[in-house]
């Protein structure tokens, strides 16, 4: 008997939900209403980064392996990208993994203003055998830009960057 008022309060519950699922549907095309496929920044978040508003630079550092990353966002207003740089190597597989370990989550910076962020190409290698070489990097400020194709030759390193198991640091304010 219980059971029974379950399936029947259920049924009830998901003709409801129907219902004004329809409801809503008609209503918007009777509007001419359209629904948003992505959420639209939350209270206080910067809008996403155009890639052409955007200059990045990459340069190698003194410290053999690693390249220092920095973009500026040329905008007249503060926007977004991921707080996690995306650089690819070459025709290998991946790209740099964060350091710390962590999840994607917007990182603002504000007009005319630039951030920065390190990766060290090879990180402890089993053997110097297993260390690649590659001719080119691509970076990007966000994993949804194309990026910008970086020769090695550019960089200052004729004979290629190397790399194993590349991380990168987080987008900060500051060159550290």
């Amino acid at each position: 008997m219980h059971t029974n008022r379950r399936l029947c309060a259920a049924a009830s519950v998901a003709a409801l939900l129907l219902t004004a699922s329809a409801a809503a549907a008609t209503s918007a095309a009777a509007t001419g209403t359209r629904h948003a496929t992505a959420p639209a920044p939350g209270p206080g978040l910067a809008p996403a980064c155009k890639e052409k508003d955007l200059t990045l630079k990459v340069t190698a550092a003194p410290t053999p392996d690693v390249l220092a990353l920095r973009f500026t966002n040329n905008g007249t207003r503060a926007c977004t990208v991921d707080r996690i740089p995306t650089v690819s190597f070459g025709k290998l597989d991946g790209a740099a993994r964060p350091v710390p370990q962590v999840g994607s989550a917007p990182y603002t910076v504000g007009a005319k203003a630039s951030a920065y962020a390190t990766v060290r190409t090879v990180l402890a290698p089993p053997s110097p055998a297993d260390v690649r070489v590659v001719r080119d990097i691509v970076v990007a400020a966000d994993p949804a830009h194309r990026g910008r194709r970086i020769t090695a030759a550019a960089l200052g390193l004729p004979a290629g960057v190397r790399v194993y198991d590349p991380v990168t640091s987080l987008w900060q304010p500051t060159a550290r």
